[in-house]
This record gives C-alpha cells, sequence and structure tokens, in this order.
C-alpha cells in the first residue's frame, strides 16, 4: 500500500484513505468503465447481465439471438442467446455457431453435457461464446472483440460471466422472421466463407484429391466439401495441379477410371464440375469436344477443348463417352489474355499419371468399354467430383 500511495504521489501511511481507496478501486476498474459497462436486462430473452453498452447498442431480435452492434470504431459486437431446446438443439447450435464468420477457426471448443463453449481467433477478430441447457431453455451469449486488446477483452467477458442470469422468459422462435432472407445467412449472422472453391475428383480408393493448384495455394486450411481437412501430397507448378490426401480415412462413393486411349479431335467430351462453388450442392455436366490434343502453343500434355466451363469447374474430370477420365479442367490462364468463353484447357492422363507417380499414387486404368448414358455418366460423375475449399 506504501509503494502504490508513493507511486501515486500520496503520503506513503500504508493505510489507504476513502479517497485513495475510490482512486485505487477506479484505476482498477478503468477498463470496464471506459467501454460503458451497465447492467442489461431484455425481458423477451430472459437474460439479465453486464454488458459494455458504451460500445455496442441493442440491434434487433433474430431468433434465437438478440444483437447488439457496435457502436464506435472499436467494432465490439455482443449476442444474446435464447431459445427452447433440448441436447439436440444444443448440439445443433454448436455446430451452427462454428460455421459463423464471427466464430473463426482457431481456438478451443469443447461441447459436454448440457453446455458449450466457442472461443475464436482470426481475421482481426476474437470471440468467445457460452451457453447451457437448462429445463428446456438454451441461453446464453457471444463477444465479439478486436484482436490485441486483449487486456480489456478479458476484463468484458469476466464481467459478462460473473453477471449473467436468467428467468423463465424465453425468445419468441418467430422473431425476426420479416427479416432479410439469404441463404448466407443464418438468423441474420454471415456464414463463414472460403476465400476460393474448385472442383477436384477422387483419384483412389484412399480418398486422394487430384484438383488445381490454387485451390490449395497459401490456404490456413484446406477442406473437402467444406469438412473433411486435406493436406497437399505434391504440387506441380508448371501445370497447377495438385494432389491432396486426406488426413483422416475416407471411402469415396466413386473413384476415376483412367482412359488408356489417347482422345481423337471433335471427340464428344463432358466436365464435372461444382460450377456455381457449391451454390447448387452437387457438381453439375457441361458438354463440349476436344478442339486439339494439344495447347495453344502446341503444348504437349495440355489439350484444348470447345466447352465454356466456369471458374468454378477448374479441377473437375473430363469424361468421354464410355465414363472414364480423359483429362482434368485446367483454370483459365491469367497471364493478360482473355480467352473466348468457349475455350478450355485440361491436362491430359499422362501428364496427371505422372504427377499421381511423384505423390506415390497409383491411379486406376480403365477398361475397354461401350458408351454409356447420360444418366449413368451423370451418377459416375457425382459420385467422384468433389468441392476442394481453401480458408483463410
Amino acid at each position: 500500500m506504501a509503494d502504490w500511495q508513493r507511486f501515486n504521489g500520496f503520503e506513503a501511511t500504508g493505510v489507504l484513505t476513502t479517497a485513495q481507496r475510490a482512486a485505487l478501486m477506479d484505476a482498477y476498474n478503468a477498463p470496464l468503465i471506459n467501454v460503458g459497462m451497465a447492467r442489461h436486462s431484455d425481458m423477451k430473452a430472459g437474460i439479465d447481465l453486464d454488458l459494455p453498452l458504451g460500445v455496442v447498442s441493442f440491434d434487433r431480435y433474430e431468433a434465437p439471438f438478440v444483437h447488439f452492434t457496435n457502436s464506435t470504431d472499436l467494432g465490439a459486437k455482443a449476442l444474446l442467446i435464447s431459445q427452447t431446446g433440448d441436447k439436440n438443439t444444443l448440439r445443433a447450435l454448436y455446430e451452427v455457431m462454428q460455421s459463423l464468420e464471427i466464430v473463426p477457426l482457431e481456438g478451443p471448443r469443447q461441447l459436454s453435457g448440457n453446455s458449450f463453449t466457442l472461443e475464436g481467433r482470426g481475421n482481426d477478430i476474437v470471440s468467445y461464446t457460452e451457453a447451457r441447457l437448462d429445463n428446456g431453455q438454451i441461453k446464453g451469449f457471444t463477444l465479439i472483440w478486436p484482436d490485441g486488446d486483449d487486456a480489456r477483452r478479458m476484463r468484458v467477458l469476466a464481467a459478462m460471466k460473473a453477471s449473467f442470469a436468467t428467468n423463465n422468459a424465453v425468445l419468441d422462435a418467430a422473431a425476426g422472421e420479416d427479416a432479410e432472407q439469404r441463404i448466407d445467412l443464418v438468423s441474420g449472422l454471415q456464414i463463414r466463407k472460403p476465400r476460393l472453391s474448385r472442383s477436384g475428383f477422387f483419384a483412389d480408393t484412399n480418398g486422394t484429391v487430384l484438383t488445381v493448384a490454387e485451390a490449395a495455394d497459401s490456404c490456413a486450411r484446406v477442406t473437402l466439401d467444406g469438412d473433411q481437412e486435406l493436406q497437399v501430397a505434391w504440387r506441380d507448378s508448371d501445370l497447377g495441379i495438385a494432389v491432396l490426401q486426406p488426413r483422416s480415412a475416407l471411402a469415396p462413393l466413386g473413384v476415376a477410371e483412367f482412359s488408356a486411349d489417347a482422345p481423337r479431335i471433335q471427340a464428344e467430351v463432358a466436365v464435372s464440375g461444382f460450377s456455381y462453388q457449391g451454390a447448387l450442392g452437387a457438381p453439375t455436366l457441361t458438354f463440349g469436344q476436344i478442339a486439339d490434343v494439344r495447347g495453344l502453343n502446341g503444348e504437349e500434355g495440355v489439350k484444348r477443348l470447345a466447352l465454356a466451363a466456369q471458374p468454378g469447374d477448374a479441377g473437375g474430370p473430363v469424361f468421354d463417352g464410355n465414363g472414364q477420365v480423359v483429362g482434368m479442367l485446367l483454370p483459365t490462364p491469367s497471364d493478360g489474355r482473355t480467352l473466348p468463353a468457349s475455350v478450355s484447357l485440361a491436362a491430359t492422363v499422362s501428364s496427371l499419371n505422372q504427377i499421381l507417380d511423384k505423390a506415390g499414387v497409383s491411379g486406376v486404368s480403365g477398361q475397354p468399354s461401350s458408351q454409356i448414358s447420360p444418366n449413368e455418366l451423370n451418377r459416375r460423375a457425382t459420385g467422384m467430383t468433389v468441392l476442394v475449399h481453401c480458408w483463410d
């Protein structure tokens, strides 16, 4: 006490006066005072707690959330969580929260019994969520705070936890039902989106995926269909192709059968890919022809297609009429030139097999077969074509 008094210009008696005690407490509580920490009672949600009302303000109800938006340039936000439910509802909420932008990928998370906690740090924010199931009601909160202000954030978070209290009221499930509806929003919260999404396909029964290199370049995380994590086993910079392998066991529904026959010019082909980068939930087939068995400058290992593809199709398998893979669609060249919409490029089977060999993977060689129906082609394509996500 005497050292504190001396440091702050008071007589070093070792005993605090009433004024000195008030000054000490004000200094200790300064992080809470300067964000306007105050009691907030929400009668609709049935939640009472201390909130930093100097930097956040009530925005709207959109079940199961009460939204508080930033009211200063600090960028802080908060949510109250209030809904009826059971353990299945709690688990569903736990999963949904992790798909949102406000819960970055990196951070501890735990679901146990009747409660869960989620922490996330990334993209310049830190967020914390906790929720508990009690007597058929799920109540909780989320705090979103700018990264780099941990001392103040931890004080605010501790105050919110210590003050959190509930009553029997619960937010109406219809609250906010007239709000804007978009498939990339959950109760008004933005779903986390990958930086890039491209197509790929299974090259063996172990779940090895062939795709374009840009689908795995400078990514913090690469996933298959948004869930299964992948790692780069090999990358060919010349052709822009990557070989990816799953981090855990995977059993593909279908695997590419690589054609042993070189396709001929004007042969009919089809590309299977996620043209709209996952918006449709399943790959689409785009039909065309082989325009040349070499690249635009006569390169070997590449062929030119008369086929109008979308960016999301890149990495998808190119099928012949027998349902065998005769190549992989490559991205549109980005060297400052714009190709006609009906011109696409594809890597040949020989170049794909060479790349797989370098990755220690053996592709499956197709056996002689006859023409298959469009329905059978669609079935094969759906079983082996995958959506590869690159996340920041």
